[in-house]
This record gives C-alpha cells, structure tokens and sequence, in this order.
C-alpha cells in the first residue's frame, strides 16, 4: 500500500493510514512483531526488558500486509500486521469477536428471548455460536428440548465451558429441602438477585434447568440488570456513580462454610460502559463503607433496589419442564415467586461456567466462521 506514511519521532512514529494518521509508540511496534509469538504455543517468547536501549525505529515501509520496521542497533526487523495498526487506530486496540454490542431489554422482551434446542446447541457448530452470542449480546437465552437426565446439564454446560463449583459443588438443586442452606430451596418468593455475590469471584454464566414443575404458583423472575443501572445513570447520576464506584461487602455462610467477598453494585469496563450488577440483599453483609458516605449511599442502593422491583423491567414466565434457562449471573436479576409446596413438584437443576470461558467459546467458534447469527435469526424467524 503506497498510502501509507511514516513520521519517525523521539519515542514513537505516526503512521499515515487509509483511515487516518496515528501515533504508535516503539516499545509497542516491538512487541507487536509477529516473531515475538510462538507459532505453536502461541505465547509471547520475547522478553522487551532485554532490550539494551530503547527501541528506536530508523525505516518502515508495507510489504503485503506487514509493516516492516527497522530498528536502530538491531539487526533483525520487526513484522506489524497492518490490519492491527488499523483496529487499534480505529478502536484503541484489536479487534475482539466476542466484543459484541449489549443489547438492553425491557418487560416486553419476553417473546424475542432466542430459543435454541439441546440437540442445535451439542450437536452443531452455529447451534452453540447462537447460544454463546444471546448469552453475551442479551444477557439470556433458554435452551429447548433437554432430556430428562442427569447427564443433560452437564453435556450443555461444558458445550459452552468447563463447569465451574461453588459451595453447593458443581451443581445445585433447587427444590424445597427440610433444612435448606438457602432461601431458593423454600417455597417461599425469591427476592431479585444475582447468585453468591460472597464469592469472591461470583458465578458467572448460570444454567437453570427445570426437571420439573407442577406446583401452584411460582413464576420465575428476570431482568436485564445493566438496563436498568442505565436507567439509573440517565435518572440520577450520582446514585449510579455511588453504585459503580464503592465495594460492599456480601456473605454466604453456613455450618460448613463462611464465605465473604465485596462487589460493586454496578460493574463497569475500562470504557464506564455498565458490564452487568450486583446484588442479594439476602446475602448482604453490613454495610461497612463510612457511616457518613452511607448517608448518600443508602438512598442511592434502595433507589436501584426499587427500580429493579418496577414493571417496566421485569419479565414474568413459568419455567416449563425439559427447558434450560442459560444467563449471565453478573447481568441478568433473576427471582421467583412463591409457590404452594404440597400443589405438585418443583425442581430445578443448576451449575455454572465462566463468562471468560463464554466468551473464549465464543471467539473460536467465529474465527472458524460461526457467528451464531445464523442460528439465532432462524430462532427469531419461527417465533
């Protein structure tokens, strides 16, 4: 590409791409040489401490889509995909698939939730892209036709990543118990929450399968959590800058366990774009902030506690029996209703993978081409 132009400068260089001028520093040319990456390990095996002097280029020019740099007191050039210097002059850095744009949803969303069978989803490369990319771009999706097995679950969950434990193990039950460790296995209603907020790390994709549910009563409760901390940062900025800023402290103890981490409310990326919430009041430790910041905390944690109880986010539907609701526990507030325990049986099955674990999934299956949005139009397409 004879477009592009090269202003050497004491510690980086302006490249004259077809989008426009950028600045790149020389340490990160360096390091972002091709030769710096094993080609079978695929990890960094140049150590940039070792440099003598700091890296200082003396050429470049384009040689099909590498930029060739040369280096003062270094023999070898370094080869710069072009393609990376354009995304990261367009975006700040690489482009990334799993990157995907959230897509906010309110109380009518219900019919659009994307639908997938078990079989679609284990069986098929776009099945399992369709439900990885609902899970990251809305949050949830629910997964059709399990089979009635205990070896259901686990074959879905590690479709998508490994299954990772909590203090109930690598799976849960969620049907009413003599002596329950846990509000959810009662029959009494469920408050809006996102689940073992004590962990340190709290669960991050969450499957609820429903074995079966024949009771009076018990809706299931969901939410899109960052829908609403944006309606919170457009309402009231402070409340939501209290919320995104300061760590509270939540539990999960029991005879055999005393769990204890502290979260923000509202989670934020690098960028201040809302990446999912936090919040159980059941397992909310005392507030331990200072007493005079709970002043303007307190009214800004009950004002988002109450907006998540308001009907133009909540969506309502009876979890029906051979289907799996799949959902990012740092995003989506989920709850339930209470239910008469003697009108029939309710049980639910659940486990959890990592949102990383989502997302790797996620990357690999597009760069072999599946993007999901195939599977997930034809989904939409027979609602």
């Amino acid at each position: 590409m004879n477009d592009v132009t090269f202003d050497f400068q004491d510690k980086g260089m302006v490249v004259g791409l077809p989008g426009g001028p950028a600045y790149f520093n020389y340490y990160w040319l360096h390091d972002a040489c091709v030769s710096c990456i094993d080609p079978q390990t695929r990890e960094r095996v140049f150590d940039t401490s070792e440099l003598a002097a700091p890296p200082r280029a003396t050429s470049a020019h384009v040689d099909g889509d590498m930029v060739v740099i040369g280096w003062q007191e270094e023999a070898q050039a370094s080869h710069v995909p072009l393609g990376l210097l354009e995304e990261v002059a367009a975006n700040g850095r690489a482009n990334d698939p799993a990157e995907i744009a959230r897509n906010l949803w309110y109380k009518d969303h219900a019919p659009d939730i994307v639908r997938i069978s078990q079989e679609e989803v284990t069986g098929t490369m776009e099945g399992r892209a369709g439900l990885s990319r609902a899970v990251i771009e809305d949050g949830i999706a629910i997964v059709t036709d399990m089979e009635h097995s205990t070896e259901s679950l686990p074959r879905l969950a590690e479709a998508i990543g490994p299954i990772t434990p909590s203090a109930e193990g690598l799976f849960f039950d969620v049907r009413v118990e003599i002596e329950p460790t846990n509000l959810a296995f009662t029959a009494g209603p469920l408050e809006m929450h996102t689940d073992l907020p004590g962990e340190e790390t709290a669960p991050g994709v969450q499957f609820l399968h429903c074995l079966e549910n024949t009771v009076e009563g018990g809706l299931s409760l969901f939410l899109d959590g960052a829908a609403v901390a944006e309606a919170l940062r457009d309402e009231d900025p402070e409340a939501f800058d209290l919320l995104s800023r300061h760590y509270i402290p939540f539990f999960y103890r029991h005879d055999n366990w005393d769990y204890r981490a502290h979260q923000r409310v509202i989670e934020t990326d690098l960028d201040g774009n809302v990446t999912g919430v936090t919040i159980s009041q059941h397992l909310q430790d005392n507030m331990d902030l200072p007493q005079e910041l709970l002043d303007r905390y307190y009214p800004a944690f009950l004002k988002f506690i109450r907006m998540m109880q308001e009907d133009r986010f909540l969506i309502r539907f009876r979890s029906e029996a051979g289907n799996c609701v799949v959902f990012d526990n740092h995003r989506i507030v989920h709850g339930r209703e209470g239910y008469v325990a003697d009108s029939g049986s309710r049980h639910m099955r659940g486990c959890y993978t990592d949102r990383g674990a989502l997302r790797s999934t996620y990357r690999v299956l597009a760069r072999q081409g599946y993007t999901g949005e195939r599977a997930v139009e034809a989904v939409q397409a027979r609602a």
